[in-house]
């Protein structure tokens, strides 16, 4: 009897012991899947969640703060999934903000992140549906990389057969290399550079030595620049040059109409100009002139030795020879 009696001791220790297991178990569980705790419902919808599973967690700025609820197919081709939220975050989370899909870890369980929001937005309420992101995916992470990879190998082989091209003296750049003709022609051009840019700067700092000297008070330049009174003369002086070049224009236009009147025969001095029968004819009255004026002083020396004259003449000459005595 007292057998029986311990027998029953141990099956009920053993009993409770297990019960207390399953409690904490369910309990941890529980805990861990926030199920004892006041929660909301949020929703958002993906085009492919990547094997996320229902009990899954939810993150907000690094911090679990409820888990995967549900998951159903939403629309033609989306996932709809349902989260439990915990009550005491959700005046952090915002309405504008956005839902994806993340891994704990580098390998591990899908989990769905919560980010953004501004304080702009009031607190979500229980039903909201966020705004989902979709995130890289990495099958297509791993065709890109297998393609720069092809890429590279590619790049890594032209550059082999350039340096070999290069080692041999091929093209431009491998005769630079390796023929020192071509080596000394360029340090040539690279001295006759530097000194051009030696030249260059001395000539550059002449020409601001000269502007700072143009700059200075007292220089003519600097007046026309600064001077008002200066630049009302000049433009006064300027307005004077243009009068009269429109004077001397005018006049040019007017000796222009003299000399073709000049030109034409219709006038005095244009016939005189133009004519050569007139010119011959008057060349022969000069002639005539000059030889009748030539006998008339013949005729006039002929009258001192006329009867009627002589007296008078010898009279003339007297008078002239005392004055000269006289004198």
């Amino acid at each position: 009897m007292r057998g029986e009696n311990k027998r029953n001791v141990l099956v009920g220790i053993f009993v409770f012991i297990g019960i207390a297991i399953l409690v904490a178990g369910i309990l941890t569980l529980g805990g861990q899947q926030k199920k004892f705790v006041k929660a909301i419902q949020l929703k958002a919808v993906f085009d492919d969640i990547g094997g996320l599973q229902t009990g899954n967690n939810v993150w907000f700025s690094g911090v679990k703060i409820g888990t995967v609820r549900k998951i159903n197919f939403y629309g033609d081709s989306q996932v709809e999934i349902e989260m439990n939220v915990e009550e005491e975050v959700v005046e952090f989370i915002r309405k504008d903000s956005k839902a994806t899909l993340s891994s704990d870890g580098l390998i591990g369980n899908k989990i769905i992140v919560i980010y953004g929001g501004t304080t702009m937005a009031p607190p979500v309420e229980d039903g909201d549906r966020l705004e989902s992101v979709m995130p890289l995916d990495t099958d297509q992470m791993m065709e890109t990389l297998q393609v720069n990879n092809e890429n590279l190998v590619e790049i890594t082989n032209d550059l082999k057969v350039l340096t070999s091209k290069l080692a041999a003296g091929e093209g431009i750049v491998g005769a630079v290399l390796t023929d020192s003709t071509l080596a000394e022609s360029f340090k040539t051009i690279i001295a006759n550079l530097n000194n051009a840019s030696v030249q260059s700067n001395r000539m550059l700092t002449d020409l601001n030595s000269f502007t700072s000297k143009l700059n200075q008070e007292g220089n003519l330049f600097n007046d026309l620049v600064t001077d008002t009174t200066l630049l009302t003369e000049f433009k006064s002086t300027m307005g004077s040059l243009k009068a009269t070049a429109q004077n001397s224009e005018e006049m040019t236009e007017e000796l222009k109409a003299i000399t073709e009147k000049f030109n034409s025969s219709d006038n005095s001095i244009g016939v005189l100009l133009n004519d050569e029968e007139f010119a011959k004819s008057l060349k022969q009255t000069m002639v005539n002139t000059d030889s009748a004026t030539y006998n008339l002083n013949r005729g006039l020396e002929a009258l001192e030795y006329t009867w009627p004259f002589r007296k008078g003449f010898k009279r003339k000459a007297k008078a002239e020879e005392k004055a000269d005595e006289n004198n």
